[in-house]
């Protein structure tokens, strides 16, 4: 009830993004189910059903991390005092937290039941009843069973990693709430050279199998069942190994910014920059893996007519947005984080343009090191490819 209540009364920016969350676990049940579909109208076809299964997993894994960064912005999952007085620890707030994140994905895995039913037919009276009959392995029964099982995938995993995302945060200062986190060095992100060296065994494993017996390079009708599974298996390592590199890049980043004598601008957009590397350098490092994805992939397939067929799309669209969203969602957590620190500067007489200034500074150095290491692995994923 008190999950309930926070949400009704919430801010309209959090209700959108607790929406963005519910239309994201919508299109990855309606995947799940689309799935579901295929392989009871093809028995004989076990594998395909398998890999596309598999493939599933992707937008699935880029919702339950968005889903952790909806959480953590979240005001009513924030300490405060009079929580803590009520008996609201941080135990319960992961509890909070875990009930919030399920009551939005519940609600999108029961739209995307809903649409599936009715564009295979089961569902009557609406347009496009039936549209995608033929499609969506219309004709067989589907098993009730397998269908809530898959549709529970996403609220549970979500919810329970939201849940333990909160109750293992960092705790606040004494008696001062968690956006009042005083600005130190902070420190350093040890994740840097596993990450290149999960990025080196992806690449490696993507370059391996890439090529048919007969050296042309993967097809790509645009169905989710006509890629190996081995080629997902190393697009993960590589997304992986960017995702724990991108807090050491991005701490790299702040130290680089505070070399040779820095002034005011650089020094604080360096520190800052330090502070918030674990918390905006993951999310950037999974943007990273995702576009260089998308480039390798618009760089094999740039010849081809309809390269993507209706479920990869969709895919692909879920990923992309999730992981916008996701970086987006932290960027403001890191913000709200530093609202004092931001306080305590304009009071000592700073003006705001020198923030201003430093919120560009951090920005820009940010793309000149990810952009190019995207463009990179971009071009490493697909130069195996193009021979």
């Amino acid at each position: 009830m008190l999950a309930l209540r926070l949400t009704r009364g919430s801010h309209p920016l959090v209700l959108v993004r607790r929406l963005l969350l519910a239309a994201a676990s919508a299109g990855v049940g309606f995947l799940l189910l689309c799935t579901l579909g295929y392989a009871s109208g093809h028995p004989a076809h076990a594998s395909g059903s398998v890999l596309r299964l598999l493939w599933c997993a992707v937008p699935l894994a880029a919702t339950v991390q968005l889903a952790v960064a909806v959480a953590r912005t979240d005001p009513s999952t924030r300490p405060r005092p009079g929580l803590f007085a009520a008996g609201v620890g941080p135990a319960r707030l992961g509890v909070l937290a875990a009930v919030s994140t399920a009551v939005s994905t519940t609600l999108g895995s029961v739209v995307a039941l809903l649409f599936f039913l009715h564009l295979r037919g089961d569902l009557s009276g609406l347009p496009f009843d039936g549209g995608a009959a033929g499609f969506l392995g219309a004709g067989t029964p589907l098993p009730l069973g397998a269908a809530l099982t898959l549709l529970a995938l996403v609220p549970l995993a979500s919810a329970a990693a939201s849940g333990l995302a909160l109750r293992f945060r960092p705790s606040a200062p004494s008696g001062a709430p968690e956006s009042d986190e005083r600005l130190s060095p902070a420190p350093v992100p040890t994740g840097l050279p596993w990450g290149v060296a999960l990025v080196a065994a992806g690449l490696a494993v993507e370059a391996y199998v890439s090529r048919g017996p007969a050296g042309n390079p993967l097809p790509l009708p645009g169905k989710l069942d006509s890629t190996p599974a081995s080629v997902l298996a190393g697009w993960v390592l590589t997304a992986i190994g960017l995702a724990m590199a991108g807090p050491g890049l991005a701490h790299l980043c702040g130290r680089l910014l505070q070399a040779v004598r820095p002034g005011a601008v650089r020094l604080l957009a360096g520190r800052v920059l330090m502070d918030e590397a674990r918390r905006v350098g993951r999310p950037l490092g999974v943007v990273c893996a995702v576009l260089s994805g998308v480039i390798a992939a618009s760089v094999l397939y740039s010849g081809e007519p309809r390269p993507l067929g209706p479920l990869t799309a969709l895919g692909a669209v879920l990923v992309l947005g999730c992981t916008a969203a996701t970086l987006l969602t932290s960027a403001l957590e890191a913000k709200q984080a530093r609202i004092r620190t931001t306080e305590t500067v304009l009071r000592l007489g700073a003006p705001p343009a020198v923030l201003r200034a430093a919120t560009a500074l951090r920005a820009a150095v940010l793309l000149a090191v990810f952009a190019p290491l995207t463009w990179v692995v971009a071009e490493l994923a697909a130069l195996p490819l193009t021979r």
